[in-house]
């Protein structure tokens, strides 16, 4: 597995080894001792989950509060998605800062997202489906999330927000200027 770093410390985009032949290919989509070894650290993911979106669907910018805080490993199974993180630890030099990359079948990327950063995706295809593993369970009364549409983020969608689909609960998020974080640096 290829580890790719990007400009904000922890937060990583992986290429495992794709074997391909006449037949279609294979790879290992987890391994946990691989994983471990190429992060630098042990991660105790217990839960994963998926869901399908069509064209248009932004998803976000979600986190779980303290202390029902999760890692994220994520990646797109079937489509395309633009797969976000947006670091909203306090005292954090990148703090409001995001990294962005493009998850797809094809390139079967994953995208790793540390605890205190808040996560979202936007279907660039006519559907996509969605799989991440966690290392903590959800916790409905931890829910919490920023605008996934805040202008300030800087994040280019490549979709236009006023013709984005979200859902009820995404559009009550506030701006990350009004958010008072509950994780440290």
């Amino acid at each position: 597995m290829e580890v790719i770093k990007t400009d904000i410390d922890g937060v990583l985009i992986l290429r495992p080894r794709v074997f391909t032949d006449a037949r279609g290919y294979f790879f290992e989509s987890y391994n946990r001792k691989a994983f471990d070894e190429a992060i630098g650290r042990h991660v105790d993911f217990v839960q994963d989950n998926q869901s399908a979106s069509t064209r248009g669907v932004m998803r976000g910018l979600h986190f779980q509060r303290p202390p029902f805080t999760q890692a994220k490993l994520v990646r797109c199974v079937r489509g395309r998605v633009l797969d976000v993180a947006v670091d909203i630890r306090k005292g954090s030099p990148t703090y409001g800062r995001h990294v962005a990359v493009e998850l797809s079948e094809e390139n079967q990327l994953q995208f790793f997202i540390p605890r205190g950063f808040a996560h979202g995706f936007a279907v660039l295809s006519d559907e996509a489906v969605f799989q991440y593993k966690c290392d903590n369970y959800y916790a409905p009364e931890a829910d919490g999330g920023i605008s996934i549409i805040d202008p300030e983020l800087g994040i280019d969608w490549r979709i236009a927000t006023s013709e984005a689909i979200l859902s009820d609960k995404d559009t009550r998020h506030p701006l990350l200027r009004d958010f008072d974080s509950p994780f440290e640096y």
